[in-house]
């Protein structure tokens, strides 16, 4: 309460300083772009020391406009997954995180507008972040080590998801509109969603946006089992019918299920509303949301005598409470302050096939934090902060694996860059304290009962030098700790949605990474290219060890810690090789890989293979047509409770139609993924073996701004 008190205080004082005569700023340093295009791809608005993508240490991609219209699946994961070092969890088409470099979970971060997604998405996979890729604006993606500015969570990078619900700039017009439809044919997808600007005079914009997505079960490539599973199956259908066992299980038509993964439809409803006061001096507002998604998890399909055979579904809902406030100072010392807050009230129920609850997971979190931005004093500039977090969760139900517990964590951090000529240089440092409180019930006797304090310390330090024009090449160090979750610490229980039986330890020591990467950035003549090249050596990397033992019929699975070694690269480069009339030609490829290893017990878990892409595309003012081929390998660097995964290839085909041209208020895209139809299994699923990816795929999506 004192903090929300703290923030009401720092917000009616931020609203009167906007009535200072601060000149209007452009938050990038560049001139304001007009109101109906984005924030241009070139400039990087997450955090507060704004850049453009060429000055980044470390890797970084921003997804919008057209590209991201085309993009938008209904989880946020799948949306990125053809970004540089992305998979995804593939938990079904709605549950999906996104991976970056092999790592998921505690060690990424997924943030709404700056602020984390407060939801319980990282305690499990099969538990969808509460994010709406359908009204993202642009979504960014900061691959390696970014806890300076955003947590110790974020040792392994930053999701940002970027809306309009707290205006930021005035519309042009009485009204902006801003609606998009799509239909899919894999999973008979159909959602809408629209967002309203409304100028209301004297500074004031109104903010109004909807959203509904109606799903079918998933159409696959192939066979929902894999060829040893189905094996398996078969076998186990040649057995005597055992009395005690489960009558409803048919292994042969376990066996045999193609085209379609059962219990994977989904439903998903938002609204949302904001209010904002804008000026040259800054701006300030408040925004409210609620989102009610619906979804199945795709069956973990019998195949031996003695399995069960669930087919739960996730009921989750979330109300959330957004509030802004920037000064465009432009002083001698102080550039811009910048101070954001969130509260989220989420709970999700997990449904058994008659819609029974079976358990419940409650969360209440507050994240706020404090930016301030340095002005430029011969090119020297920078930022520092303080962020704060608070979770209060709790499991309800049979199969709780959790106790109730808190979060409380506070940071600060400081990030500096200087310029001269050719030369960037940058430095940062973070403290983070956290404390993590267990607080089982008297019936709870199985688990940890009381508290864990870490203090984390981290820094960066890097540099990027301009070789040539166009051409930039940047290296960075960093040492990252991290301290473990709740979930890592104090689990202890039955986990239906990955089928195992999680035990956490309370005396896990803080995770910490150093962290060394290469990038290289360039355009000319048409060609750009970006690469980086990185490895990481662990301290104390937290990962589930399969213990095997059974308890409860369900796999053991302990969480441990030992020294772990990462190492990756990911490149990609576009080429404009022709040029007919009004038509230009491309030529695109990338290609990606992560490899981590555990000392004394291998390859860590579902981390992604090798992977390629190429396509070619042609342009015009009012036409893009293009087709890709992506390309990704048997993965064979498997842990101990692993399978391997085979490669696939797949052949996707897209063409966009903007009827007035490249400003045109009405795009068009029509697209074909899994044009051949080919059974794929994603390395970093937990249901990869029961579950592939969508089969072919044919989406048309309508975008109209006006």
């Amino acid at each position: 309460m004192r903090i929300t008190l703290s923030l009401c205080s720092t917000l009616a004082i931020a609203a009167a300083g906007l009535s200072s005569p601060a000149l209007a700023q452009d938050q990038a340093g560049t001139e304001e772009p007009e109101y109906h295009h984005s924030d241009t791809a070139d400039i990087v608005v997450t955090g507060t020391l704004r850049r453009n993508r060429q000055d980044a240490l470390s890797a970084v991609a921003v997804v919008s406009g057209e590209a991201l219209t085309g993009a938008i699946r209904p989880s946020i994961g799948d949306t990125l997954a053809h970004t540089p070092g992305v998979s995804a969890s593939s938990f079904g088409p709605t549950a999906s995180r996104p991976v970056l470099r092999g790592l998921q979970g505690e060690r990424v971060r997924v943030l709404s507008n700056g602020i984390g997604s407060i939801d319980v998405s990282n305690t499990s996979a099969d538990h969808a972040p509460a994010v709406n890729p359908v009204l993202a604006q642009r979504v960014e993606v900061l691959r390696g080590p970014q806890s300076l500015q955003y947590g110790s969570a974020a040792i392994g990078g930053v999701v940002n998801v970027i809306d309009k619900r707290i205006p930021d700039r005035v519309p042009d017009e009485a009204v902006h509109l801003t609606a998009l439809a799509t239909y899919a044919s894999a999973a008979e997808e159909r959602s809408g969603a629209g967002s309203l600007e409304v100028p209301l005079g004297n500074g004031w914009v109104g903010h109004a946006d909807g959203s509904y997505l109606k799903a079918g079960d998933l159409r696959i490539g192939g066979h929902a089992l894999t060829p040893a599973l189905r094996a398996e199956a078969l076998a186990s259908s040649l057995l005597p019918p055992d009395p005690l066992a489960d009558p409803e299980i048919d292994f042969a038509a376990n066996a045999a299920l193609a085209g379609r993964l059962p219990n994977t439809a989904a439903r998903t409803w938002s609204a949302g509303a904001g209010l904002a006061y804008i000026n040259d001096g800054g701006n300030i507002g408040v925004a409210y949301s609620h989102l009610d998604t619906l979804y199945g998890i795709p069956l973990r399909l019998a195949t031996l005598p003695g399995q069960g055979q669930e087919a739960p579904r996730l009921h989750m809902k979330q109300d959330r409470i957004d509030a802004r406030a920037e000064l465009n100072l432009d002083g001698a010392l102080i550039d811009r302050v910048s101070l954001r807050y969130a509260y989220g009230d989420y709970g999700h129920s997990e449904l058994d096939p008659s819609g029974a609850v079976g358990t419940t997971f409650l969360n209440k979190g507050m994240e706020g934090r404090l930016d301030v931005a340095q002005a430029n004093r011969g090119g020297w500039k920078g930022a520092s902060g303080f962020q704060f977090m608070n979770r209060n969760f709790d499991v309800i139900g049979a199969e709780a694996f959790l106790p109730r517990n808190d979060t409380e964590q506070v940071g600060l951090y400081t990030l500096q860059q200087y310029t001269t000529g050719p030369l960037l240089l940058e430095a940062g440092g973070r403290f983070e304290h956290s404390r993590l409180t267990s607080k089982p019930d008297a019936a709870q006797p199985q688990f940890f009962a009381g508290s864990r304090a870490f203090d984390a310390w981290s820094f960066a330090l890097g540099g990027a030098y301009d070789f040539a024009s166009g051409w930039k090449f940047g290296v960075n160090l960093s040492r990252v700790e991290r301290a473990p979750s709740a979930e890592e610490l104090f689990a202890n229980g039955p986990h239906a949605g990955t089928e195992a039986f999680e035990i956490g330890d309370p005396g896990l020591a803080k995770e910490s990474a150093w962290s060394a990467e290469a990038i290289l950035r360039g355009e000319r003549d048409g060609l750009t290219v970006e690469a980086s090249l990185y490895r990481s050596w662990f301290s104390n990397f937290v990962y589930d060890d399969r213990s095997g033992a059974v308890v409860d019929g369900l796999p053991v699975y302990r969480v441990r810690q030992a020294d772990a070694r990462m190492w990756g690269f990911e490149a990609q480069a576009s080429l404009k090789f022709a040029e007919h009339g009004r038509w230009s030609f491309y030529a695109d490829a990338l290609a990606d890989l992560v490899q981590t290893g555990i000392l004394g017990s291998g390859p860590a878990p579902r981390i992604p293979p090798l992977r390629f892409m190429g396509g070619l595309k042609a342009k015009s003012a009012h036409f893009d047509a293009g087709v890709e081929v992506e390309r990704v390998t048997t993965q064979t660097r498997t842990a101990a409770f692993e399978t391997a995964t085979p490669g696939y290839t797949m052949v996707n085909a897209e063409l966009s139609w903007r009827p007035s041209g490249n400003d045109s208020p009405l795009s068009v895209v029509l697209s074909a993924n899994n044009l051949f139809d080919v059974e794929a299994r994603r390395h970093a699923s937990f249901l990869k073996d029961y579950a592939p990816l969508a089969g072919r795929d044919i989406r048309l999506t309508v975008r109209v701004e006006i």
